[in-house]
């Protein structure tokens, strides 16, 4: 039973991260039509990501990084921002010419065609998940939904 409810809990969780997403991109996207600009619009939702982590790390009381952490990473693990910035830009162009369903869909179909990728290769420290039948099956899918949804 603890193990449904936490299934349920994180669920709940995806479908509320699955919310935010396409609510982020409307509100860039008609940012973008007000400032005439997508990086403007993009540079100020970072701005908005930015002091809410602020506040996050705060009110969670979440110590300092350390020297030593940061010196064991790689650098190539600090720019997870720089895909973001292209994803965000990338959407707020999207959105407006495409709809919302399209520019969601195509995002999982790339989204889902890079995982099964990364899961193959083990790329970035990720467990070996290899491709199987129906989970090439499943991208195949998702791609012709993508298609069905643009009719």
């Amino acid at each position: 039973m603890l193990e449904f409810i936490q299934l349920l809990g994180l669920s709940l969780l995806g479908i509320g991260a699955g919310v935010s997403f396409v609510t982020q991109q409307a509100l860039n996207a008609e940012l973008c039509g007000y400032l005439g600009s997508a990086t403007w619009a993009a540079f100020i939702s970072y701005c908005g990501g930015v002091i809410t982590m602020a506040v996050v790390l705060l009110v969670m009381r979440t110590p300092w990084l350390t020297a030593s952490s940061v010196a064991k990473s790689s650098w190539w693990l600090w720019i997870g921002g720089f895909f973001g910035a292209i994803y965000i830009v990338a959407a707020i162009v999207l959105l407006p010419r495409l709809g919302a369903t399209t520019v969601v869909a195509l995002i999982v179909a790339g989204q889902m065609l890079a995982s099964l990728v990364f899961d193959q290769l083990g790329i970035l420290g990720l467990v070996h998940h290899p491709v199987s039948l129906p989970r090439l099956a499943g991208a195949v899918l998702l791609i012709a939904g993508v298609v069905l949804i643009r009719l």
